[in-house]
């Protein structure tokens, strides 16, 4: 029996992949299973080859496989695209009657599946149901878990749809049943604990709704779109405001505008949307306003694949802005990093009155994986300003005030009885105007090398495993964290260590440094063409790594790929 599966759903965009890969999902961590699951899709709203991937096993599983156990064409094209990436025992499931396949293959397996949801339902339509249902049969679930989660996927719907979509999935289950191999695709069995279903994006949001973001306003941008719609779906629950902009500069103009008032603010875009919002990071950094903005990464320069995966915005949001502001970089590779690490971006910003920038990307912003349930023990608020009962007391207050660390105070403009100056020109500790050399110098001092050197104690350290006398060790920031865990456990010839870095700014020196000084052998291993990482490391601790293992198709590496590359090296 297998202790790991691998399921593709394909089709054309409009044929909801999506919703049955989601079903799926919820099917299989109500199983107990473990998964892990992401989407490769076209910027189309129909047609094309979209994808929807589903890995199940009996451990924590993080990074997609290179080939499929089950595949399930739902359009003749789907066949030509996937039949190559078919596992050495796996099958297509494909309706050779509807797509005139008459190509003998020994990986194929007929289902009428478009006859038979039509027969049932009255309209092919019901196929992505027929479809669940042959999926779960043929992987040993039992049903009743199925038309329980179905239930709820299709809630809301008029009664006889509901009924149609149940009935279509039975009907494929027993077909599995019936006509194919029973225990060949079953998996281990296993009792994952109570877990909670969450992809990068969803994370995100929960964590600066856990950190107290009272005011969310984006552009819609693919792949940070979703953040905006988490944030809207729980807004009268938390008594959010959420607005979504005419466009970039509008947003992060709104998001420092609430901010200076009082508010816990955030924006997200991705990387054409954060090319406009700039001046705005500048601002904030001019004006020491606290703000939280997520660069979810697709493949660039410009438009690019907005729909695919790329980390190719590192060099970018280093040096996004003009003249000299301190700011922070987290680069989340897990769920939990994502919502943990979104409190921890909130908190530092209104510690030091600074922009932090979470960069994320596609891949993980879709990628869906069962988690532990979050530890909210650990969530500790602290708002870094003078409470409004100390504000009455204020006097002669200077919002820009000289201080040992560069923090000022910070008082709110509706608390404080004083009046309260702010300016984007270069000013005084008052806030006003000023092109005093002496006034200009002091100011680049606290809010740049003062800032710089608080905040550089409080920068997340990177994750190890096994790096101690490793053959190799692989290091890598964001999304490449679950891939690499993975190459690291199944490299059975050799001793593969990992580095991963949560945060790469402040860059960790001292850290990285002590890591790597005594390595025999180093790669890092990231999502761009320009080796962003390997020369932030050599930038910042002379260290030159021995290679660089790039990848820049707009896809993700997959497991069984980067085994392979690791082997060579």
């Amino acid at each position: 029996m297998a202790h790991e599966r691998t399921i593709k759903i394909a089709g054309e965009a409009g044929q909801g992949m999506q919703t049955i890969g989601l079903a799926l999902c919820k099917i299989f961590k109500d199983a107990g299973y473990y998964l892990y699951a992401n989407q490769d899709y076209m910027s189309r709203i129909r047609g094309g080859n979209n994808v929807f991937q589903l890995r199940i096993a009996d451990k924590p599983v993080y990074a997609p496989r290179k080939n499929a156990d089950i595949t399930i064409a739902l359009d003749r094209l789907s066949v030509d695209c996937h039949k190559d990436s078919v596992s050495p025992d796996g099958v297509i499931i494909l309706d050779r009657d509807r797509f005139a396949v008459t190509e003998e293959n020994i990986l194929f397996r007929h289902i009428p599946m478009y006859a038979m949801a039509k027969e049932i339902g009255g309209s092919e339509l019901f196929v992505n149901s027929l479809a669940c249902g042959v999926l779960t049969g043929m992987t040993g679930i039992e049903y009743h878990g199925v038309r329980e989660v179905l239930k709820r996927t299709f809630a809301g719907k008029k009664e006889e749809i509901v009924e149609k979509n149940l009935q279509a999935a039975e009907a494929g289950y027993i077909f599995a049943k019936t006509h194919f191999k029973q225990n060949h695709f079953t998996i281990k069995s296993v009792n994952a604990k109570e877990s909670l279903l969450m992809n990068g994006n969803e994370a995100i949001a929960l964590g600066a709704i856990a950190a107290g973001c009272k005011f969310y306003s984006a552009y819609p941008m693919t792949p940070s779109t979703s953040i905006m719609n988490v944030m809207a779906h729980y807004a009268k629950d938390f008594n959010i405001v959420v607005e979504q902009a005419e466009d970039e500069i509008a947003a992060i103009n709104m998001v420092i505008g609430a901010s200076f008032a009082g508010v816990r603010s955030m924006t997200g875009t991705s990387g054409g949307g954060f090319a406009l919002m700039t001046e705005g990071l500048s601002l904030a950094g001019m004006t020491e306003t606290p703000i939280v903005v997520v660069d979810a990464q697709r493949p660039a320069p410009a438009t690019g694949l907005p729909t695919r995966t790329e980390q190719g915005d590192l060099d970018f949001l280093l040096h996004a802005g003009h003249g000299d502001f301190v700011r922070a970089i987290f680069s989340p590779g897990t769920i939990e990093e994502a919502f943990y690490g979104t409190i921890k971006a909130f908190d530092l910003s209104e510690k030091f009155q600074i922009p932090v920038l979470i960069m994320t990307d596609q891949h993980l912003a879709d990628s869906y994986v069962n988690i532990d349930i979050f530890d909210l023990k650990r969530i500790k608020i602290q708002r870094h300003i003078i409470s409004k009962e100390d504000s009455g007391l204020v006097k002669d207050y200077k919002r820009y005030q000289f201080t040992e660390s560069g923090v000022s105070p910070r008082a709110l403009p509706s608390w404080i009885n004083e009046v309260f100056y702010a300016d984007s020109d270069e000013h005084t500790e008052e806030g006003h105007i000023t092109e005093s050399s002496h006034v200009r110098t002091m100011m680049v001092e606290k809010r740049f090398y003062k800032k710089a050197a608080g905040l550089s104690k409080e920068t997340e350290n990177p994750k190890t495993f096994n790096i101690q006398g490793a053959d190799c060790v692989l290091i890598g920031f964001g999304s490449t964290y679950g891939v690499l865990k993975e190459v690291c456990e199944l490299s059975a010839n050799r001793s593969v260590g990992h580095i991963h870095l949560p945060q790469v700014w402040p860059f960790p020196v001292a850290e990285v440094t002590g890591l790597l000084k005594n390595a025999k052998k180093t790669i890092v291993v990231e999502n761009n063409a320009g080796a962003q990482l390997s020369k932030l490391i050599r930038r910042e601790t002379g260290i030159k790594v021995d290679t660089s293992l790039l990848q820049y198709d707009g896809k993700p590496f997959n497991l069984d790929y980067l085994l392979e590359q690791i082997e060579k090296e």
